[in-house]
């Protein structure tokens, strides 16, 4: 655990190579992103809210494609796929959503059951044992005939988990898996991160700004931030770092690179402006 990715021998499950992305050619969102996601590997894209690391996750998605530069993502550079090519690339990901995105008229034995049932044309008895090893993975078979609704905001998110895991993934991609949950639900889904891509032999990207938490998961980082990979490198190199941004970014700093305060002018001169 915690080495870093090397593209060398088998190719990296996810390579980004020099891209550029913006929704606007004028004002790129993403500036020159090189990354390697290696087989079997948990690893996690970090950064301040607003510094691009969900457009990636969607660039990796195939939902966006480069400006400039290559994305291969199992095997496939997503610029060159068709419709029918991209569905059969995502076949082959899960994605947890940021706060689960649970179908709420759905209970959560056909939430998870919902994958299975668009992609397969398994028995009904086959599903069932199916659906239940899901969600026995994530501690909630109990809960198989609840409704969203009667869940709580942790539990919401490990049935989120147990529907990603439907089809036995090569790729799992976390969207800011951990906001809004108690400590408890904290551990516990950081725990099932690691624990199902093992088990599943699976490679997971992780993208969240709850940065110590998740250093504990992972066995790479990168940082992004305006856009650019700013630092990676294992947890132990990624606290170590002496980037004015890591720095401030890891230890939850108000000040640094990123000011406390909007820019502005002067307060003690316009103060004295409205002095008679």
């Amino acid at each position: 655990m915690h080495n870093q990715p090397d593209s060398r021998g088998a190719d990296p499950v996810v390579s980004i190579d020099g891209v550029w992305f913006g929704y606007d050619p004028a004002r790129p969102v993403l500036r020159d992103i090189d990354l390697a996601i290696p087989r079997g590997a948990v690893v996690g894209i970090m950064g301040q809210s607003g510094c691009g690391k969900t457009t990636l996750l969607h660039l990796i998605m195939g939902a966006y494609v480069p400006s400039r530069g290559r994305a291969t993502v199992l095997g496939h550079d997503t610029a060159g796929l068709d419709g029918a090519g991209l569905f059969a690339m995502r076949r082959r990901m899960g994605m947890l959503f940021q706060f689960g995105a649970l179908f709420t008229d759905l209970s959560v034995y056909e939430n998870v059951a919902f994958p299975m049932r668009e992609n397969t044309a398994l028995p009904e008895d086959v599903l069932h044992d199916l659906v239940m090893m899901k969600l026995q993975a994530v501690g909630l078979r109990g809960a198989a005939q609840l409704m969203p609704s009667e869940l709580s905001g942790g539990m919401s998110r490990r049935v989120a988990l147990a529907r990603s895991i439907a089809l036995d993934p090569e790729l799992i991609l976390y969207d800011e898996p951990f906001t809004g949950l108690d400590p408890i639900s904290f551990g516990v889904i950081v725990r099932l991160i690691r624990e199902l891509n093992d088990s599943l032999g699976a490679t997971s990207i992780v993208v969240t700004h709850d940065v110590q938490e998740a250093l504990d998961v992972v066995d790479y980082a990168y940082f992004m931030a305006a856009g650019q990979v700013i630092e990676k490198g294992t947890p132990d190199e990624v606290r170590a770092s002496r980037h004015p941004f890591m720095r401030q970014f890891v230890n939850g700093l108000p000040d640094g690179p990123v000011p406390f305060h909007y820019p502005a002018a002067d307060y003690a001169g316009e103060l004295e402006a409205t002095l008679p």
